[in-house]
């Protein structure tokens, strides 16, 4: 019994009180997420009669638009700071998200969603900058993981939620949405923004680009979002409607396990990577996926209704354990990698990969989910192995300082828990 106590006490992340705070925004912003994601597509479709694969581009001119928004995010970040970027970016995304009920036809999904885009695209790499100033070095990974686990939780429960309120109305779910943002800029206002760097007006994108190492894990990402979370978050859901007839709570209870298993799992698989190599881990991560993806399909075509929403809930469980390698070691490696006076740039690149993914994985995945819905998941699943393989070839790149997970014990003076 004692070993398991100190076994729980070790998972403690040790951060400091303002990184807690960010955190407890990121779980209000998470849920509201939750609540709207998993049935973005199921709205555009079921209820405005948008074709699958116009809705597909729907999602992927979000992350068009991130897109282009990301990189001016990363230089503001570096010369003004990142919390008021992360301010600016969550108005944006609330109006937006507000404004969605008013949607009728394609155009003014593309429009609004691409509004939203625009936001979210400055969202991530200023939100990535400030936990990454608000953290220790050798404390990022933790930090890291602390915030998937406290988005997953989020989520989780707007999953549970939306799927309830999106079988009686899906005006609710966007207003709701919008207003966790608007909570989150409560948060923020409580923060104090990290110190700017004294050399931020000589860093470059032109030196992020030259650092090949750094763009070579910045195109790992890009297959490995597109091909796993981008599909799961954005086509799972329509694939087990209209394809298993799982229903929208059915939709939601499968979300709701994904992040409840994330919750659960994530600073246990941040502790066990302590000290192991990173690049096989991400190798192991995309290994899980790929055997995740295959067992999706064969789910949705042997099964439906509520049998197919258990199994796919099962299957989402080791879904989540790649999930939890990637929150482990993605962004902390990116920090490491990347140069101090230029981190809100580097960290821009590092959030491009993931909209670079939501704008393969949606557009492509849903044309195939449109005209051959079960060839969809083996296609990622190969996609993924060769991900697998670029994972083990990148890691002879690194650095030898960056390699490993770094293992450290509780740190003195820093906050051990929430604040309360």
């Amino acid at each position: 019994m004692r070993e398991f106590a100190s076994y729980v006490r070790s998972l403690n992340p040790q951060l400091p009180r303002d990184v807690w705070i960010l955190q407890i925004g990121g779980l209000a912003n998470a849920f509201g997420n939750g609540i709207v994601l998993p049935f973005l597509i199921i709205y555009l479709h079921n209820v405005r009669g948008i074709p699958l694969g116009i809705a597909g581009l729907v999602a992927a001119a979000n992350s068009v638009c991130g897109f282009l928004s990301g990189f001016a995010a990363g230089t503001l970040s570096d010369r003004i700071g990142p919390r008021r970027v992360l301010i600016a970016a969550l108005c944006v995304m609330a109006v937006a998200i507000g404004l969605f009920p008013l949607v009728h036809n394609a155009w003014e999904a593309f429009v609004l969603y691409g509004i939203s885009g625009l936001g979210s695209g400055a969202f991530w790499p200023s939100q990535s900058t400030l936990v990454t100033g608000l953290t220790p070095a050798n404390r990022r990974h933790s930090a890291f993981a602390t915030q998937r686990l406290t988005m997953n939780l989020g989520v989780a429960l707007g999953g549970l939620v939306g799927g309830v309120i999106a079988s009686r109305s899906f005006t609710a779910l966007f207003f709701l949405d919008a207003g966790t943002f608007l909570a989150y800029v409560v948060v923020l206002l409580r923060l104090t923004s990290p110190d700017l760097h004294p050399e931020r007006e000589s860093g470059s994108y032109r030196e992020v680009v030259r650092n090949r190492v750094f763009m070579s894990y910045v195109g790992l990402n890009a297959l490995v979002i597109a091909t796993s979370i981008a599909v799961w978050v954005e086509l799972l859901p329509p694939f087990a409607k209209n394809q298993a007839h799982v229903s929208p709570e059915g939709v939601g209870v499968i979300w709701a396990v994904d992040s409840l298993f994330v919750v659960v799992a994530q600073l246990p698989v941040a502790k066990l990577m302590e000290g192991h190599r990173r690049m096989r881990g991400l190798a192991l991560m995309s290994v899980v996926w790929a055997g995740s993806l295959l067992g999706f399909d064969a789910a949705g075509y042997w099964t439906s209704g509520w049998t197919a929403a258990g199994l796919l809930a099962v299957i989402t469980v080791v879904f989540a354990v790649g999930e939890c390698l990637h929150g482990t070691i993605h962004l902390p490696l990116a920090s490491d990698l990347a140069s101090p006076r230029a981190l809100g740039r580097y960290l821009a690149f590092s959030s491009q990969s993931w909209q670079i993914g939501w704008i393969i994985g949606p557009a492509g995945g849903g044309f195939l989910l449109q005209h051959a819905p079960y060839a969809l998941w083996p296609v990622a699943a190969a996609l993924q192995l060769a991900a697998a393989g670029w994972a083990l070839g990148l890691e002879r790149s690194l650095p030898r300082g960056v390699l490993r997970t770094p293992h450290v014990e509780p740190v003195a003076g820093l906050v051990a828990g929430p604040p309360g």
